[in-house]
C-alpha cells in the first residue's frame, strides 16, 4: 500500500466523524484550502437578498494564460433550499485550477416557482458576463455549471434561449455547460417536494430541458453517479446526452462508480477528491472545451 493510500485510510474515520458532527457542507468548506484563491463576497446582481453572488478568482494563472475561463455555478436543494456560502469549496476548487468561479444564489420556493428562478439564474449569468473582466475572467470563455436542481438551472439556461434573451444574450455567449447529476427529463413528477415548484399536475412540458435540445446548443459535459437513486442517470443524463448527439452537439458523458447523488458534488472538495476525478474532468473541459 502506498503512503498516500495509507494516509487516506487513516484520515477517513476522522472525516466521517466530522461530517456526522455538524453540517457536511460546513465541514467540507472548513477542510478545503483557500490559499490558491481570492474571493469577493455579497455582490448584488439584482434586487433582494437572494440575488447575490460570490466570486472566487485564482491567485495565479497557468503559464501562458493572461485571463481565466469563467464558470457560474448553481447549487442544488430541490429549488427549496440552498445558500451560496455553503459551496465555498466549489469556488475554491475551481479557482485552484485557474478558473474564475461565481457562486450565485437564486430565489427559492415558496417565494417563487417555475419559471421565475430561471430569470434569476439568467440575470446572474448576464451580470457575470458584464463584470468578468474585473476579476481576471474572459467573458468569451463563459460556462454555466450546476449540481442536481442547479444542473437543471444550468441546462435550461444553456438549452432554452428564452432566458438569456431576456438579458440581451444569445446561446452562443456560452462556451459550454456542465451538469452534475441533473434532472433533465422528469415528467410526471414523483417527488412531493418538487410538485408545487413546477405546478404539478399542470407542469408545463416546456419545463423539461430535454425538450429544448437543438443544434444551436452549446457543448456539454454531463457527469452522473452510476448508482444515483434520486435522479435516474440513464433517464436524465443518458437521454439528454443522446438527444444532444442526435443534433451533432459535442457532449462528453461520464459516470462515476464510487459516488452517490449527494457525494458527487462533494468530490470537488479536497478531502473527497479520491472518490472521483470530478475536479480534474471539469477543469480539463473548461480549459480546453470541444469546438462547436
Amino acid at each position: 500500500m502506498s503512503r498516500s493510500s495509507l494516509m487516506l485510510l487513516l484520515a477517513l474515520p476522522l472525516l466521517l466523524l466530522a461530517l456526522a458532527a455538524c453540517s457536511p457542507l460546513t465541514t467540507l468548506n472548513a477542510l478545503s484550502p483557500g490559499g490558491a484563491s481570492e474571493r469577493t463576497l455579497d455582490l448584488a446582481y439584482g434586487d433582494g437578498p437572494r440575488r447575490k453572488l460570490d466570486v472566487y478568482r485564482p491567485r495565479e494563472l497557468p503559464a501562458g494564460q493572461t485571463t481565466a475561463p469563467v464558470v457560474v455555478f448553481f447549487y442544488g436543494g430541490n429549488w427549496v433550499a440552498g445558500e451560496r456560502g455553503d459551496y465555498a469549496f466549489v469556488g475554491r476548487a475551481l479557482a485552484s485550477r485557474g478558473i474564475v468561479a461565481v457562486i450565485a444564489d437564486y430565489r427559492l420556493y415558496p417565494e417563487v416557482s417555475y419559471p421565475d428562478f430561471l430569470k434569476d439564474v439568467a440575470q446572474a449569468v448576464a451580470w457575470t458576463r458584464q463584470h468578468a473582466a474585473q476579476y481576471g475572467g474572459d467573458p468569451q470563455r463563459l460556462f454555466v455549471m450546476g449540481h442536481s436542481a442547479g444542473a437543471y438551472n444550468a441546462a435550461m439556461i444553456a438549452l432554452d434561449p428564452r432566458w438569456l434573451a431576456e438579458q440581451g444574450m444569445a446561446q452562443s455567449a456560452l462556451r459550454g455547460w456542465i451538469g452534475l447529476a441533473g434532472p433533465y427529463d422528469f415528467l410526471p413528477i414523483e417527488n412531493p417536494t418538487t410538485k408545487p415548484v413546477f405546478h404539478f399536475p399542470g407542469t408545463p412540458p416546456e419545463s423539461q430541458p430535454i425538450r429544448h435540445v437543438t443544434a444551436a446548443a452549446p457543448p456539454a459535459l454531463l457527469i452522473a453517479a452510476r448508482s444515483d437513486r434520486l435522479v435516474d442517470p440513464a433517464r436524465n443524463t443518458g437521454r439528454l446526452a443522446a438527444a444532444l448527439r442526435a443534433q451533432h452537439v459535442p457532449v462528453t458523458e461520464l459516470y462515476y462508480d464510487r459516488v452517490s447523488h449527494t457525494t458527487l458534488v462533494a468530490t470537488l472538495a479536497a478531502p473527497l477528491r479520491w472518490l472521483a476525478p470530478t475536479l480534474d474532468d471539469v477543469a480539463a473541459y473548461v480549459q480546453a472545451p470541444p469546438a462547436k
